[in-house]
């Protein structure tokens, strides 16, 4: 099974004229501030109260609606504010249509007035991503991850004086010494470290009870792919990559913008030696052990016993793919 980026991806090429147009397009509406003033004017809006998004439920289902620059300037003139300025959004995509879309903070406004015009409750991102179609998903954790690099980055690191977002929040700028600030992730290694018939899934001492995940790590300065997976897994659980395999990458926006690299790997002997200072705990699991750790649903019940059961990441994680991945191929191996 393709991870979200790369069934992005697929869809990408399988539209290959579509998707250079709107690049073309967003390119241009991103470098040039008059191209994105007049996108302003027609294009939509997700809306954010201090980095959460608007979520609307209809029966079953929920969504992230997209409101009219028009629509959204009506309802707020009507509290009288001074500082409504749509230029304060970023760009963060288009439609097929070449419908410019925007991500826009209305921290300064009060919460829940704004819930009742737009018929819809403000919520937080981790609650928010597992409500919602993956593709908008998507598209608010870019949203949010933009958002909150330009409030962290008001001010430049060398002269300390006020940096000046371009229109479309592509960059900042500090004028007092010509500096450019583009928006940053860091890359995070996440590896599925395997042995014969059984993976190895790690224990955080701040994830929910019985959440078990793959061993992850950032990027060191200097270091390739390749180094983080190996100093990571030596330095978590004491063991020596074999072999590793690129799997695919997600942007990851908890805490803060991230790109998740993740990768298959194999290691020479299976004895642990856990870092207590890095992890909580670390396990070898079976396949069935795994299989049905994909069963639980995010925070289980606790069992009969008072203990939790063993659950990995939900679907929207990179890491959910990756162990699934590898219980599919140790499935086909077994050919059941």
């Amino acid at each position: 099974m393709l991870c979200a980026a790369a069934r992005h991806t697929a869809r990408s090429v399988r539209h290959c004229s579509s998707y250079v147009k709107k690049s073309r397009f967003l390119f241009e509406v991103k470098e040039n501030d008059d191209s994105c003033r007049q996108a302003l004017n027609s294009g939509s809006f997700y809306l954010f109260h201090n980095l959460s998004p608007l979520i609307q439920k209809s029966g079953n289902r929920f969504c992230a609606p997209a409101v009219s620059g028009t629509d959204l300037l009506q309802v707020l003139s009507r509290y009288q504010k001074d500082n409504v300025n749509l230029e304060d959004s970023v760009v963060v995509g288009c439609s097929d249509s070449l419908t410019v879309q925007f991500a826009l903070d209305l921290g300064s406004f009060e919460k829940s007035a704004l819930e009742q015009e737009f018929s819809g409750r403000f919520t937080e991102i981790s609650k928010a991503v597992v409500k919602i179609d993956e593709d908008v998903g998507s598209l608010l954790t870019r949203s949010q991850s933009l958002l909150r690099w330009h409030d962290n980055h008001q001010y430049c690191s060398k002269s300390g004086k006020p940096t000046q977002k371009n229109v479309s929040g592509s960059k900042r700028v500090c004028h007092s010494n010509g500096m450019i600030y583009y928006p940053q992730m860091s890359p995070v290694v996440i590896s599925l470290v395997s042995s014969g018939n059984r993976c190895l899934l790690a224990h955080q001492e701040a994830y929910p009870a019985g959440l078990y995940t793959a061993l992850a790590g950032f990027c060191e300065i200097g270091e390739t792919l390749e180094e983080t997976v190996r100093r990571e897994v030596a330095e978590e659980v004491g063991l020596e990559v074999d072999n590793l395999r690129y799997f695919g990458s997600q942007h990851w926006p908890f805490p803060t913008s991230s790109l998740m690299l993740a990768c298959q790997a194999t290691v020479k002997d299976d004895k642990l030696d856990i870092n207590r200072a890095e992890i909580a705990d670390a396990r070898w699991f079976t396949l069935e052990e795994v299989t049905e750790a994909l069963q639980v649903k995010m925070l289980p019940s606790k069992l009969p016993d008072g203990t939790s059961p063993v659950w990995v990441p939900p679907k929207y994680a990179i890491a959910h793919f990756l162990i699934q991945e590898w219980v599919q191929e140790q499935k086909a191996r077994l050919g059941s």
